[in-house]
């Protein structure tokens, strides 16, 4: 795959990544996280989020959906993508779980399963826009 390749499979799965991560903390959660992390919540660091979503995606296609491509494959995308989501989202977590004193317990295992579903589902639909728009 060239360069070129790897820009457009990332810009074509930023919006992916960004329409369906906030529906879930803007619609589908935001409550749940004002119940459990309300104490902690302050103002959104806009410029922190959006670094952090614009590396997050790039290890999405580097480790989910490069490999699931040349593999022709889109289980092994999602697949891959399930793997990264889960241990990506359990060292966010665990260590939140670990070092910050009262964090929930039931925010662990949701953000664990959310983590491994969003990014299962950004890499799946990268997949596919990439093999229809650009491969």
């Amino acid at each position: 795959m060239t360069l070129l390749q790897y820009i457009y499979i990332y810009l074509l799965t930023v919006p992916i990544f960004f329409l369906i991560d906030l529906l879930w903390l803007g619609l589908v959660a935001k409550n749940f996280y004002q119940e459990q992390l309300g104490y902690l919540l302050g103002p959104v660091n806009w410029t922190a989020a959006v670094v952090f979503y614009l590396l997050y995606i790039i290890g999405i296609v580097v480790f989910a959906i490069q490999p699931g491509l040349a593999a022709g494959s889109v289980v092994k995308t999602i697949a891959l993508g399930a793997l990264f989501g889960f241990l990506a989202y359990c060292t966010y977590e665990l260590t939140n779980y670990a070092l910050i004193k009262d964090w929930p317990f039931t925010v662990v295992w949701v953000d664990i399963l959310w983590g491994t579903v969003l990014t299962s589902s950004v890499a799946a639909g990268g997949f596919y826009f990439a093999r229809l728009l650009v491969l």
